[in-house]
This record gives structure tokens, sequence and C-alpha cells, in this order.
């Protein structure tokens, strides 16, 4: 049997925290924190950074977690073989995304996983409608959210982190916000109901109100509006990294970021076992996004200004 702690440390890395790891496990994020110390000490090394805003794996932790990932992986299959199970899946799965996250994120990696798993029927809808898996039937959900619904399993894959950000040519036209407060004097981008943002800052909460620049039920038409010059947005680094590597937008004000309590979750039905299907694609999008997502690696440009 492998040692419960390892079990622990890779259930952190895959829920982002330790209270989302405690809530999976059923133990308190006190304990978490006891047995990741007693993990480090034993091993010698510091596993995994902590700071209030973010957890990031140090190069120890990073070496574990992958060697962790292919020996729970062998022991799956070898738990398969001795009962008999197949490994080859056959079933369907029907999976819904937010249309943005699963056009840029989702979608380019479908190919890989059906190579790996070329038995699964695979259906994905990409909306940004509510879904409601039961009556929709829906296997898996991927969700941007606090809280991703009652009756419903989750695993958090990745955090969603939100930036301040505009295009350089808006930002040389009217200056760059040196303040929070500088933000009321700029025009600002967001879409319906997105209003008042909810910052978090080196003294703590702050609540941005104000009337967009231009209205649109559209987060994309803000984006793009970003981009052309148009104002300041806060948008979410998995939908402006490639602007930002490329120049084309620049973080401002980066003390300040959304609240770190919306997360991107792979969600569905609670029940004791859960279709293969539904584990196999969460276990692979957990490979993609564990330990730091690809638009967190690719974010900002080397050379990219400060502002």
């Amino acid at each position: 049997m492998m040692d419960p702690d390892y079990e622990l440390f890779a259930t952190i890395v895959e829920e982002g925290g330790l209270a989302s790891a405690g809530r999976r496990l059923n133990i308190s994020p006190a304990m978490v924190s006891k047995r990741l110390m007693r993990l480090e000490a034993r091993l010698g090394a510091r596993l995994i950074h902590r700071t209030t805003r973010r957890l990031s794996l140090s190069p120890a932790g990073e070496r574990l977690h992958a060697d962790l990932r292919h020996i729970l992986a062998a022991i799956a299959q070898a738990e398969r073989r001795v009962s008999g199970a197949s490994p080859d899946i056959n079933e369907p799965l029907r999976i819904t995304a937010p249309t943005s996250f699963g056009r840029m994120h989702i979608v380019p990696y479908l190919a890989g996983f059906l190579d790996r798993h070329p038995g699964i029927a695979l259906h994905i809808d990409l909306s940004d409608d509510f879904t409601d898996l039961f009556a929709a039937r829906v296997d898996l959900a991927i969700r941007i959210a606090t809280d991703p619904g009652p009756g419903l399993a989750a695993r958090r894959i990745a955090t969603n982190r939100r930036i301040l950000c505009a295009a350089p040519n808006y930002l040389d036209r009217f200056g760059t916000p040196e303040t929070i407060a500088d933000l009321a004097g700029h025009r600002l981008l967001a879409a319906d109901g997105q209003f008042p943002w909810r910052l978090t800052g080196p003294t703590g909460q702050e609540s941005i109100d104000g009337k967009s620049h231009v209205r649109t039920n559209s987060s994309e038409v803000v984006r793009e509006l970003a981009r052309s010059g148009a104002g300041i947005a806060l948008r979410s680094l998995w939908d402006v990294s490639d602007a930002l590597a490329l120049g084309a937008l620049h973080q401002i004000l980066p003390a300040y970021e959304g609240s770190r309590d919306v997360g991107l979750f792979a969600v569905y039905p609670s029940q004791p076992n859960p279709p293969r299907a539904v584990t196999a694609f969460i276990d692979y999008l957990t490979e993609v996004f564990v330990p730091e997502p690809p638009w967190e690696r690719a974010a900002i440009a080397p050379d990219a200004p400060a502002f």
C-alpha cells in the first residue's frame, strides 16, 4: 500500500489547495497541513511553497508529483488486471464546458484523450448557460465558479486567476492607473452582470463598481474590446495569456487580482462508482493543468514592460 501521506500530497496538488484537499479526503485543513509538514520533514525537502495567495510546487515537489502520478496510474492498472476488469473503456461520455474556455483549453486536448481511449464515444457541448447535469443527462461539466453546485462531486482542476489589463495604445492615450482609486477615472469594460469587480489586494478586499464603456452580454467581446484599446478589463488569465505574451495586453495594478475563491472545476453527479470515462477524462485534464496550467506558463512575455 502506498504511504497515505504521498496520496495526500498528490491530492493537494490536484485540488490546488489544502482546504479543498481536506474536503476531498474528509479531514481538516489543519490535519492536511500537519501531514504535509510531516512528509516534508521526513523527506528533508520543501515540496510546496505556501503563501496567503497561492500554492506552488518547489522543484522537489514537481519531481515527486511526476513520479507519484506514474505510480498511481500503475497501481490502478494493476488493480484492474487482478480484478479482471478490461483496461479499455467503451462507453459514451457527454461533456459540457463554457464556450470560450472549452474552445481554447478543452477542445485542443481532445485528440490526445481519444488516442488514449479510442473506445469512448465523446459528445461535447459548449455553452455559457448553466446546465442541469441531471436533466440534460450530462456526464461531466467544466465550471468556473466558487461553488460547483449541490448534489455534485467536483475536482478543482485549476485556479481561475483574474487580472486587470489594458492594451498599450489605451495606456499611451489615457495613462496607466497607479492606484486602485485611479480606476474611477478610466474607461472600464465588463459584460452585463460582471460588476462589481471583487479584488484582493495588499490591504484585503476591494470592490470596484462601475459602468462598462460598451455594453455587451459577451465576455469574448469584452476581451476583444480590451485588445483594441477601448478600456481596462478584468480578465481570466486563461482568456488573455496569449495576448499578454504577445504584448497586445499589459497587466496593470499587479498587486490586485480577482478573488481566488473562483476556480475551475470538473463536476459530475455524485455517485459511489462514477463511470470510468468520467474519471479518465478528469485524470487526463489533471495531467494537462496540474501543477501549473498552460496559460500560467505562457502568460507574460519575458521582455514585457511592467505597469
